[in-house]
């Protein structure tokens, strides 16, 4: 019987990460235009045509219609098809990585990872194109990392320790940073995300979602630089780097810091 109602949670999963991931769609462009995200109904951005609710099923409307509007057949942006799909792909990640029917604080915290990931979503995208996190979502964020402080099986002052880490050396490189070179070096938005992201993983896993993150900014930046030669002054959001190091670290960080430290202990 358990086999069923884990097979049954685990299609329920899919399908609704699908759903909200078509709806983070909608924040992601709405809220930094100032839009209501319940009204107007769904529309093409280009002809303003009202999409049809069969126009509007995740994955499979993208599909048939090739990727255009039925309308004025103006390209829909892939974005759409891939921020669905990733919320699918991460809830699903969460469920099988944290849910047990055994135990209720392992369903609370498969929930928390969820939200926690649609919310990462939601900051990557819209720090890509704006460079604004909103508050908002520091805010969920906040009450997930309380919640995960109960229910992910970690000491209080792990937790504890990681908030007070992730705001202390996000605010003094920020604050050393910009004196040096005169300008922000990090945006009151990354400071935030830091301090939440150390008191939902701990001062452990945080130190591991900075490398990540740090890394793999350089990589990309060296990269971005090579291919457009040295822009001078242009500032580059590092939120997205935070928010996939972020997921990364919450989904396999206690694996990746026991395999390092057997090594360095063994």
């Amino acid at each position: 019987m358990d086999g069923y109602y884990y097979t049954v949670v685990c299609i329920l999963t899919a399908l609704l990460g699908l759903c909200v991931g078509s709806f983070l769609n909608v924040v992601i462009y709405r809220l930094p235009n100032n839009m209501s995200l319940a009204k107007p109904a769904s529309h093409c951005p280009k002809c303003n045509k009202e999409i049809k609710w069969y126009d509007n099923i995740p994955v499979i409307s993208y599909i048939i219609l090739g990727g255009k509007c039925r309308n004025c057949g103006d390209k829909i942006s892939p974005r759409y098809i891939f921020v669905e799909l990733s919320n699918m792909l991460l809830w699903l990640v969460s469920f099988f990585l944290f849910f047990d029917l055994s135990s209720v604080y392992s369903i609370i915290y498969f929930a928390t990872a969820c939200i926690a990931c649609s919310v990462c979503i939601i900051i990557f995208f819209i720090d890509l194109e704006h460079m604004i996190i909103f508050d908002r979502f520091q805010i969920i964020l906040l009450v997930l990392a309380v919640v995960a402080t109960f229910t992910d099986g970690d000491s209080y002052l792990t937790h504890g320790i990681g908030f007070v880490a992730g705001f202390a050396v996000f605010f003094v490189v920020s604050f050393f940073v910009g004196k040096a070179t005169k300008k922000d070096s990090l945006g009151g938005g990354d400071i935030k995300f830091a301090a939440v992201a150390g008191l939902f993983l701990g001062w452990k896993r945080f130190i591991l979602m900075m490398l990540v993150a740090s890394i793999s900014a350089s990589i990309v930046l060296m990269i971005q630089r090579n291919k457009n030669g040295d822009e001078k002054g242009k500032e580059y959001p590092f939120a997205p780097f935070l928010t996939v190091a972020f997921v990364l670290t919450m989904f396999f960080g206690m694996p990746i810091i026991s395999w390092y430290s057997g090594i360095l202990l063994g």
